[in-house]
């Protein structure tokens, strides 16, 4: 048997290698796409997803403000003083117009008081619509408890009466004078009355016959103008919607649409909402309200106190007894303590959160103001990544 000893040249079938190589790179591309849709994915769970109706409002479709200026009748001695005057004279025009002349001097208002009456006009009410109210005294008065509020026209913007108000009042309160001795609960001179408005003239917008509204967010921003209209133009199937600004979106009605369906599908829409990174402070009431988007860059704090009181104590200094020429003299003894506190050290490393910062203040024993104040030199150190408002 002859054995051959030389290397065999061995050929490839090209026909059967590509398929192969296709399907390879198919795996990949496959893989490829997988690993960007979680990542897409993950991304977009960072956001939280909202209604329409809830961070956006249609121009156009909106409140209108009331107010009215009146009387509250029927109060037992807590009406305004007499050193109010515009309360007689109100209700000497309205007994006037009753027929009934009165002086303004001859009438005592203890009984009554002068009220400003406000209240919200909702879109598209109509004659006949009850309305909320709140009362409010614009005098003296110490309660508005069991009065009763006559009819009072409530006007708008442009000077138009657009509702009348009347009816009694309801006081989540009340105050009590006895002697001079005064218990007060709550405050009661702010009163509401529920269903104590009548529309009497309504707003008009037609919806009818119109191709075209806007939509505006209540908070400014592109990425959520954008995802809106994408949201939109992915339900209703057809280019609908398109961005003009980070605010304002255009919503375009096809041809024999009906609106009111319409933007009731668009308001309905669940959409990504990507809220700014927000630190408020309240300097007044030393509140600090941190957002969960705050982004914390590496910082080191060093945070310390100086404490300074200066106490002031008077002192009688009388003269020996019987001595002659002496007098009684008050001194007055100042003294002034300074005390300076050890200054304390907080570490904020790569990854740090919202919960890591309010945990360290609260281990060095930081008071509402010392974080205010640690807040805003973080802000301009460009460690806090987040826009910061002051109430």
């Amino acid at each position: 048997m002859h054995v051959d000893d030389k290397p065999k040249k061995i050929e490839l079938n090209k026909n059967v290698i590509r398929p192969w190589i296709s399907f390879a790179c198919l795996s990949i591309l496959f893989i490829a796409s997988t690993v960007y849709a979680l990542s897409s994915d993950a991304s977009a769970s960072e956001s939280r997803q909202a209604r329409i109706k809830d961070i956006a409002s249609i121009e156009g479709i909106r409140d209108n403000q009331l107010v009215g200026y009146g009387i509250v009748v029927g109060l037992q001695g807590t009406g305004d003083s007499q050193q109010t005057t515009f309360p007689a004279q109100t209700l000497a025009s309205t007994l006037l117009r009753m027929g009934v002349s009165v002086p303004a001097s001859a009438i005592r208002v203890q009984n009554l008081a002068a009220v400003f009456v406000s209240a919200t006009l909702p879109p598209f009410a109509r004659p006949g619509t009850k309305l909320d109210i709140t009362v409010s005294s614009a005098g003296d008065a110490r309660s508005l408890e069991g009065g009763l509020l006559l009819m009072t026209p409530l006007y708008g913007s442009d000077g138009k009466i657009y509702a009348q108000a009347q009816g009694p009042l309801v006081v989540g309160g009340y105050s009590i004078n006895v002697n001079g001795n005064v218990k007060q609960y709550n405050h009661p001179n702010t009163a509401r009355v529920p269903f104590g408005a009548m529309v009497e003239r309504g707003v008009p917008l037609d919806l009818e016959g119109r191709k075209q509204f806007s939509i505006l967010l209540n908070d400014a921003d592109f990425r959520s103008a954008e995802g809106v209209a994408l949201a939109i133009n992915h339900t209703l199937g057809r280019p609908a919607a398109h961005v003009l600004d980070s605010r304002r979106i255009d919503l375009f009605v096809a041809a024999g649409e009906e609106v009111p369906a319409l933007l009731a599908q668009v308001e309905s829409i669940e959409v990504p909402v990507f809220p700014r990174a927000k630190v408020v402070v309240n300097e007044r009431t030393g509140t600090v309200v941190i957002g969960g988007t705050v982004v914390l860059q590496p910082v080191s704090i060093l945070h310390g106190g100086l404490a300074v009181n200066v106490v002031s104590e008077f002192q009688v200094s009388q003269p020996n007894a019987f001595s002659s020429g002496g007098t009684t003299q008050v001194v007055q003894q100042t003294r002034v303590d300074a005390q300076d506190k050890p200054v304390n050290r907080i570490e904020l490393k790569q990854g740090a959160t919202v919960d890591d910062l309010v945990r360290s203040l609260q281990t060095i024993g930081a008071s509402a103001r010392d974080v205010i104040s640690i807040l805003q030199a973080m802000k301009s150190a460009g460690a806090l990544e987040a826009e910061i408002e002051v109430l």
